[in-house]
């Protein structure tokens, strides 16, 4: 039973956002003052040494190998230290096709925005429709997809049975992309609620969404103040470094943003902060420094697609609409983005590389169907004024204006598109 829970805490944890969590560098300064992730890695690296012994395997043991894999991969936020965790996973549904198995391997798909795979592993579930986990992951799937309805009845539907943090989070999450910020709060403040001193980690993750909703309407001090709880409740995360470095652009700190990025880079060396790092030395006027991050970011992104995954078409889409402005380019992976995740950002995201392009009536419709969602978002909004703009449309101009402005009065501070 143990090892049950454990199972589900650490699958809930890697479901909540699909978010990694870090991965620490091989630096003196860590081995002499060793971090919360420090010794979380060790922790796991032993478990991980301990389930490998020869001769001793049985179902239960390679689910309990399985989830330790997949934690660990998520604390090294490094897309190989998955592949792995799929073998295992895959080799073991061969032979039993254990609910926790096929909740990690819906969890893995998603996580790489595989949405019919992962949606055909959790419709495998027995009695899937009272599985907390898999109606939670289904609400993921849904948000994906433009199911935000659907969504919130899958998560109320978990909270009026048990009301964990993880599903508070999702909540929390869906109501400030509404719009809905004091909702919002109060369910991500329920959420620490329910976490425990063993669970700094996912208590960490929670400051963080709070931190960066505020963060994403300008207010700043209220960022900083949840993004600090977070570090003093987990140190070592990578996530803190990258929040609180986007936050320290917007202030116009910028040596100090510069070094959180290089200690968020230096334990998650990962494409997405290559560009954003890119993206804060260009504020900073500095594009020779800009150019060479950027590089080093389109690198990473196409080796990516190159070993067949997709997870990095909506940042390709991005990078090529606002760094090489290249518009072609961009409209190719947002369509082939939007294809796998029709929702109201990679219809933004279609609509921006349109633009970009010169297709200036597609941008239009696009962007019209963007705003015609449930998501409240400074891009979205920034994007379409300008397109309208274009169009010569000037009452929606100053209607757009007039939303972006109240949404976030300092959108034109450094800030990062996700």
């Amino acid at each position: 039973m143990a090892d049950r829970l454990y199972a589900r805490a650490a699958l809930s944890a890697g479901l909540v956002g699909i978010v990694a969590i870090l991965w620490l560098g091989p630096g003196a300064r860590s081995a002499w003052h060793p971090t919360d992730f420090d010794r979380e890695l060790q922790r796991l690296d032993a478990e991980v040494s301990a389930l490998r012994s020869p001769g001793l395997e049985t179902p239960d043991r390679v689910t309990r190998l399985a989830f330790r894999l997949y934690h660990r991969a998520t604390l090294t936020a490094r897309s190989e230290d998955f592949l792995p965790v799929q073998a295992l996973v895959d080799r073991a549904l061969s032979g039993w096709p254990a609910p926790d198995l096929l909740l990690l391997r819906a969890t893995i798909d998603l996580r790489f925005h595989r949405l019919e795979d992962a949606r055909h592993s959790v419709n495998a579930i027995e009695d899937a429709a009272n599985d907390d986990s898999a109606q939670l992951l289904l609400a993921d799937i849904a948000l994906q997809d433009r199911g935000s309805a659907e969504a919130r009845r899958r998560i109320d539907a978990v909270l009026d049975r048990r009301p964990t943090w993880d599903a508070r989070s999702r909540l929390a999450w869906l109501l400030a992309r509404q719009g809905d910020v004091d909702g919002a709060d109060q369910q991500y403040a329920a959420a620490e609620a329910e976490l425990t001193a063993k669970e700094m980690p996912a208590f960490a993750w929670v400051e963080l969404q709070r931190g960066q909703m505020y963060f994403a309407r300008g207010q700043y001090e209220r960022a900083a103040g949840h993004y600090q709880r977070a570090r003093r409740a987990f140190s070592g995360y990578w996530l803190t470094d990258e929040y609180e470095a986007e936050l320290l652009g917007a202030r116009r700190d910028f040596d100090r943003a510069v070094a959180r990025y290089q200690d968020a880079i230096s334990r998650a060396p990962r494409p997405d902060l290559f560009h954003q790092l890119g993206d804060l030395y260009l504020a900073m006027g500095r594009p020779i420094e800009a150019g060479t991050w950027h590089e080093r970011a389109l690198a990473g992104y196409l080796a990516s697609v190159d070993n067949g995954e997709v997870q990095f078409f909506h940042h390709l889409a991005t990078f090529y609409s606002d760094v090489r402005q290249d518009g072609a380019a961009a409209v190719r992976w947002a369509k082939q983005d939007w294809l796998l995740r029709p929702n109201d950002a990679t219809e933004d995201t279609l609509a921006w590389a349109l633009y970009r392009n010169g297709q200036f009536a597609e941008a239009l419709d696009r962007s019209s169907r963007a705003l015609a969602g449930d998501s409240v978002d400074g891009h979205l909004l920034f994007h379409a004024m300008t397109i309208n703009q274009k169009a010569g449309r000037s009452a929606e101009v100053r209607g757009l204006r007039a939303r972006l402005e109240a949404f976030n009065p300092s959108y034109g501070d450094f800030h990062v598109h996700r």
